[in-house]
């Protein structure tokens, strides 16, 4: 399906998107008649290439005659009119700055492409809202607009300062002959350049505005985006675009910058009272000078932030010893440049010494990236310190270099966003968390003190940056009731209510020997490593409260159940499932939950195949029969068995001889006749066999002594 087919069946707010950045520039009808050829051509790169831009607009033309023949024979009278107009207009307004018309075009498909991917994302919550909104994209537009205007009319002074020096030459000849005349050809000089120097001015103007105003706060906008999707957040974008206006603006600003040394060979030949070239130029050339200077400045950014390859889930949070990476860009992309910018790499911090190991030493150029673009990748860093590390410091990791270009040489800095550096891998949950609350509070890149007093978070805020950190880590976000409880695990309601950086990652749970956080990155932890199918697939509800569960279940199907981590184990999962006895009384029975030694030991989903209640009788069997609210068991698991129970092996089948194969089986014991509230048993996996042969050798209590738990009830 074509880009403009996908955009068509978007729903009318998108569409309304759609409606704002097609106009006489771009017509929406050849958009809709061309779609297939229209997305065919590399128009980014004609944007940067008049020859080949020329040959787009070329067939572009020819494109929309064809239209007017097919649409001549079916006596269209409408759409031949508008067709007739809008090849007219395309032949006057681009048939001399074809490349404009390759901006416009690449534009418009970056801008369907953005609200394709926007309208394909789950609801928005108020951080994504934040970044994405209608302001920022018409301020993209106008800020692609403006520059494609700017470096057309800087091309303008190519002529008028060429068409001075002939008049000059041609006024050195009149002296001789004719005072009056040469008066009159002085007073036309003056006239020319006075407003070749007034132009050169507007633009410089116009430049220095839009450098201050929209690219400055375009650049600032992706920068927030890009600790957003480090923390988890939307995959951001607009680097490309970026990098399209700053070059421009770069060749529009060299242009200028070679027609005032054109204007200063001009004195040579010729000059006089009240001549403005010699007042005016020196200050206009410090103004080109100094925006060069910005541009450049602000140019060199960090596409990719610090991540160590063996966590690159965790950006910004470095081991001693261990390699880490780092991509650098600048946005100006000058042939010129390639490999001629050596960037040096350095950490810092006012407290603690670092020491780089590896190639920290590297030169920008063109082939490291896909686009093009002129980057350096740090591949093999390594920091070395000494022990203590503490997960609430931040330090900066600065970049440094030089651009030399057409006698301009300029100085240029750039740092990554806070990273923290430890010393153990177990370090690492805490270090995540400070990267977490560091880039949800703010958007200072460079602020190393902000754990001396860190500001607090609105619960909103936090709560859909955690839903961030179980999509992007394990594949699925939380959803509405699950946030719920995770914010009444805070003691808080659903509300911008201020949470505060000690009760997310300092202070214990109530009743409990570790931080919610702790708490949060273990289920992670479990999730990842044991049961991830079965999360992503949607069946574990998760994050439930007891109180909540049995409101859930109490109206379902006797065998009914669901799984929820446990708030008392760290990385425990356990399931709970309803009963009905014989008098009709609804009865609930949680198991002990599993941790990680557990299920590495027994897949989580076998353990729900084989999970065996011993009553009173001594019957054992299965009690659960449908994953809440009524799916069969087999049906939602059944694929993540590891074999069927008709695939064990048989004695005659292999193994050692001698032997009788086993099966691990998961047993609890109830006693109905018990007047005790029902509490969850020891879970140890055994055979039918192994448990036969204890009850011929051991008491009662002895066997429920010998198979209690460790871990406390949950």
């Amino acid at each position: 399906m074509s880009q403009w087919s996908q955009v068509q069946q978007l729903e009318i707010k998108f569409l309304e998107q759609v409606d704002q950045f097609y106009d006489d520039n771009f017509p929406m009808e050849i958009r809709h008649l061309l779609a297939q050829w229209i997305e065919s051509q590399d128009w980014e790169a004609a944007s940067n290439n008049e020859a080949m831009a020329m040959i787009l607009l070329q067939n572009l033309l020819i494109q929309v005659d064809e239209q007017l023949d097919r649409v001549s024979q079916e006596k269209n009278l409408l759409l031949i009119h508008n067709l007739k107009r809008i090849r007219k207009l395309l032949q006057g307004k681009y048939h001399g700055n074809p490349m404009h018309i390759a901006v416009i075009i690449s534009n418009c498909l970056r801008e369907e492409r953005r609200i394709l991917a926007a309208a394909s994302m789950p609801v928005q919550g108020p951080l994504e809202k934040s970044l994405q909104n209608s302001v920022v994209s018409e301020r993209q537009r106008n800020v692609e607009h403006k520059v494609s205007a700017i470096k057309n009319s800087a091309q303008v002074f190519c002529c008028p300062a060429s068409c001075l020096q002939k008049q000059s030459d041609k006024n050195s000849a009149l002296i001789k002959q004719e005072m009056l005349a040469l008066q009159a050809m002085l007073n036309t000089l003056d006239y020319k350049r006075k407003e070749v120097l007034s132009k050169i001015g507007r633009v410089i103007h116009e430049i220095d505005v839009l450098m201050s105003n929209m690219l400055t706060e375009e650049l600032l906008d992706w920068k927030r985006r890009q600790q957003i999707a480090c923390i988890g957040g939307p995959l951001h974008g607009g680097l490309d675009q970026l990098q399209n206006c700053f070059t421009l603006l770069a060749e529009s600003l060299f242009q200028v910058r070679r027609q005032l040394e054109k204007l200063d060979e001009l004195l040579t030949r010729l000059t006089y009272d009240g001549d403005p070239i010699p007042v005016q130029r020196p200050q206009l050339l410090e103004k080109v000078n100094f925006l060069l200077y910005n541009l450049f400045r602000n140019s060199f950014v960090v596409e990719r932030q610090p991540c160590m390859p063996t966590h690159p889930q965790r950006p910004m949070v470095l081991k001693t010893l261990i390699q880490f990476t780092v991509k650098l860009r600048l946005l100006i992309k000058l042939p010129e440049l390639n490999y001629q910018i050596r960037v040096k790499c350095n950490v810092l911090h006012s407290n603690r010494r670092f020491v780089l190991c590896g190639t920290h030493v590297k030169a920008m150029n063109m082939d490291e990236s896909a686009n093009g673009s002129l980057s350096v990748e740090f591949r093999h860093l390594v920091s070395l310190t000494g022990p203590h590390m503490v997960t609430e410091e931040l330090h900066s990791i600065s970049f440094e270099t030089q651009v030399c270009l057409y006698g301009l040489t300029i100085n240029l800095e750039t740092s990554s966003l806070p990273v923290v550096m430890i010393s153990n891998v177990s370090q690492l949950p805490n270090a995540w968390a400070s990267i977490i609350w560091y880039n949800l509070s703010t958007n200072d890149p460079q602020n190393l003190s902000f754990f001396n007093n860190p500001p607090a978070a609105t619960l909103s805020q936090l709560l859909e940056v955690l839903s961030w950190q179980f999509s992007s880590y394990v594949g699925r976000g939380l959803n509405s009731e699950q946030l719920n409880m995770l914010a009444e695990k805070l003691m808080v309601s659903y509300n911008d209510y201020q949470l505060s950086w000690a009760k997310f990652c300092k202070e214990h749970l109530p009743g409990k020997s570790f931080t919610f956080w702790v708490w949060l990155e273990a289920i992670l932890d479990l999730i990842k490593k044991h049961i991830l199918p079965l999360w992503i697939d949607g069946y574990v509800m998760g994050f439930v409260s007891k109180e909540k569960e049995r409101i859930l279940l109490k109206d379902k199907t006797p065998g009914t159940f669901l799984l929820r981590f446990s708030e008392s184990n760290l990385g425990g999962i356990t399931f709970t499932w309803v009963d009905q006895l014989e008098n009709g009384e609804v009865t609930f029975h949680s198991v002990e939950p599993y941790n990680k030694g557990r299920l590495a030991a027994l897949p989580f989903a076998d353990i729900l195949r084989d999970y065996k209640v011993i009553m009173a009788d001594n019957v054992p069997e299965n009690p659960l029969k449908y994953l809440y609210p009524d799916i069969p068991k087999d049906k939602a698991f059944g694929k993540h068995y590891s074999c069927q129970p008709n695939e064990v092996s048989k004695p005659s089948d292999g193994g050692v001889k001698g032997y009788v194969p086993s099966v691990f089986i998961p047993v609890s014991k109830i006693l109905n006749d018990s007047t005790d509230p029902h509490s969850p048993s020891d879970l140890l996996p055994m055979s039918p066999s192994v448990y036969a042969v204890l009850r011929e050798h051991l008491s009662p209590t002895v066997i429920e002594t010998a198979l209690s738990s460790p871990y406390s009830t949950d």
